[in-house]
């Protein structure tokens, strides 16, 4: 695998899939129909088929212009269903509020907990072919602070300590570390350092939500199949 390069971080995101006008126009044209429906009807049900109908233009489109420049065709889902899954978390009757701060400080805690364990005590790395300076004390470290966090919002709503929250809030920590990978290996594969300059000294605009995305939406689906679908 080569080395990511160090003068590639001001690309943008759809520079990184290397796509010309054409493709993202054309993608975009294809693909707004079935993101518009899941973002307006709100419902996991939308999502998950917008999501498959994505995934199949995404392959044939990949073998008419190339596996590259199908990346685009996946990356409007990747993003767009999150975003639409925290919108839906958000408008939840009664618990919308506490829902997005959780969510928020879940990730937030995950990514410092990490950061400062994987500083502190080091170790084995997680995966160190995709991200090398992530380490297994790093994402217990962060597991324990989202925990912590969990225990927090247990606490402001007067409910027993160690509730399903606290151990969601570990699971979610998880999840964020995994799409924190997951970019951080898009990223590699396309040998650049970062998904866009948009934020001096931080990297692209994924670089900061990669987390964010992934667990964003595992909670919408665990709250969508408590609510019994509804």
């Amino acid at each position: 695998m080569t080395k990511p390069d160090a003068d590639a971080g001001a690309v943008t995101p759809s520079r990184l899939a290397g796509g010309g006008v054409g493709v993202r126009i054309v993608s975009a044209l294809v693909l707004a129909p079935p993101v518009l429906a899941a973002v307006y009807f709100g419902s996991p049900y939308f999502e998950i088929l917008a999501a498959v109908c994505l995934v199949l233009l995404g392959v044939e489109w990949g073998r008419l212009v190339g596996w590259r420049a199908s990346w685009i065709v996946v990356g409007i889902p990747y993003i767009v269903l999150p975003m639409a899954a925290m919108v839906w978390l958000r408008g939840m009757e009664d618990w919308g509020m506490v829902n997005f701060i959780w969510l928020l400080g879940v990730v937030w805690a995950t990514d410092t907990g990490a950061y400062a364990a994987g500083r502190l005590i080091g170790g084995p790395k997680l995966a160190p072919r995709i991200s090398p300076k992530k380490t297994w004390a790093g994402l217990l470290g962060g597991m324990a602070c989202a925990m912590a966090v969990g225990a927090g919002i247990d606490f402001w709503l007067e409910r027993p300590s160690g509730s399903w929250m606290f151990w969601v809030s570990g699971g979610l920590a998880v999840i964020a570390q995994m799409g924190d990978l997951f970019e951080s290996w898009v990223k590699r594969r396309f040998n650049v350092k970062d998904s866009g300059g948009m934020i001096p000294g931080h990297g692209g605009l994924l670089d900061r939500m990669d987390g964010l995305l992934a667990a964003g939406l595992a909670l919408a689906l665990l709250e969508f199949w408590a609510l019994g679908g509804q």
